[in-house]
C-alpha cells in the first residue's frame, strides 16, 4: 500500500517466490518509498534478504536491515548502512559508526495486527525442506491443530498465517522473525538438504535478538510435537521493541537527510515522508 513518497531504486531478491524477499516491496510503501526493483549495482537501497553478497564492493547506496548469506568478509567502504540484521554481519561489512541492529520483518506486526489463533503449532520449512519426508510425518501426528506453511507466497498471506500460530518451528529464517514480530514461542532447526550458508544467518539474527540464547532445537533430537512446545520460547519483548524503533528511526532519518536529491530515478511527491502505519 503506497501513501505517496519517493520511488528508490531497491534490490531485493527475486530469483523465485518467497515470502520473506517480499518483505522489501511490502513494507517500504508504509514509510513513504515505492521500492522499484534494481540490479544490486544500480541499486541505492538495499531490504531484507541475506542479499549483501550480491552488492559489489563499491556500491555507495543504503543498507537497511540485510544481511550476509555466508560467514564471510565482504567489505562494503562506501555504503550507508543503516541498519544491518546483526552484529556478525556488521562486523564482516566493516561497517563502523552507530547502526541499527535487526531484521525489518520484526516490522510486520506494526502493520498488521495478530489474527485469532488458529493452529497450535505452525511448521515453516524452508523451501528446500517441503518435500522433507520426516518433517511431514511429525506435522501429521498433530492432526487439525498443526499447519505446514508454504513460504513461497507474499508476505501477504503468509506473515498473517504464522501470526495465526500458538507455537512456531522453522527451517526458514523469517519463520522465526515473523513469530518473534508477534512475541510467539519458537525454535528453528535445520536439515538435509543444508541450506547456503549454513546457519550463519540464524546465529546473525539470534545475536541481535536474543543475544547469549539460541532457540536451535537439532533435528535428529525431535521425536515428538511435545519436544517442539518445550524447546520454542520468545523474544524478549523489550528488545524487540527497541529494535524495531531503531529500524524505522534509522530509515526516517536517512530520508530526511537525502532531502530527494540523490537518486536520478526518484520522483518525489507532496506527500509527507516520515514513519507512517496506514492500514493493512
Amino acid at each position: 500500500m503506497w501513501h505517496g513518497g519517493r520511488v528508490i531504486p531497491t534490490f531485493w531478491w527475486d530469483g523465485h517466490p518467497n515470502f520473506g524477499d517480499d518483505m522489501t516491496p511490502w513494507l517500504l510503501p508504509r514509510y513513504g518509498i515505492l521500492p522499484v526493483h534494481r540490479r544490486a549495482s544500480e541499486a541505492r537501497l538495499a531490504g531484507v534478504g541475506s542479499i549483501l553478497e550480491f552488492l559489489p564492493q563499491t556500491y555507495d547506496g543504503a543498507i537497511w536491515g540485510s544481511g550476509l548469506m555466508a560467514d564471510g568478509r565482504h567489505p562494503l567502504p562506501d555504503a550507508h548502512v543503516l541498519a544491518v540484521r546483526g552484529p556478525l554481519t556488521a562486523e564482516r561489512i566493516g561497517a563502523t559508526g552507530s547502526v541499527a541492529y535487526g531484521d525489518p520483518g520484526l516490522l510486520v506486526s506494526r502493520h498488521v495486527a495478530k489474527p485469532p489463533s488458529q493452529f497450535h503449532i505452525g511448521i515453516v520449512p524452508h523451501g528446500h525442506h517441503r518435500e522433507n519426508s520426516r518433517l511431514a510425518a511429525l506435522a501429521r501426528t498433530g492432526g487439525r491443530v498443526v499447519t505446514v506453511i508454504n513460504v513461497h507466497r507474499s508476505a501477504a498471506v503468509t506473515v498473517r498465517q504464522i501470526a495465526s500460530c500458538d507455537v512456531v518451528f522453522t527451517t526458514s529464517l523469517h519463520g522465526l522473525v515473523t513469530a518473534d514480530s508477534y512475541g510467539i514461542p519458537a525454535c528453528w532447526t535445520t536439515m538435509e538438504p543444508p541450506l547456503t550458508g549454513g546457519d550463519f544467518k540464524f546465529r546473525d539474527y539470534e545475536a541481535a535478538v536474543t543475544p547469549g540464547r539460541s532457540r536451535y532445537v537439532p533435528f535428529s533430537e525431535v521425536a515428538s510435537l511435545n519436544d517442539l512446545m518445550s524447546s520454542a520460547s520468545s523474544a524478549d519483548d523489550a528488545l524487540v521493541r527497541q529494535l524495531t524503533d531503531g529500524l524505522e528511526r534509522a530509515l526516517a532519518l536517512w530520508l530526511s537527510s537525502t532531502g530527494g536529491r540523490s537518486f536520478p530515478w526518484g520522483v518525489v511527491s507532496g506527500a509527507s515522508l516520515g514513519i507512517r502505519h496506514p492500514r493493512p
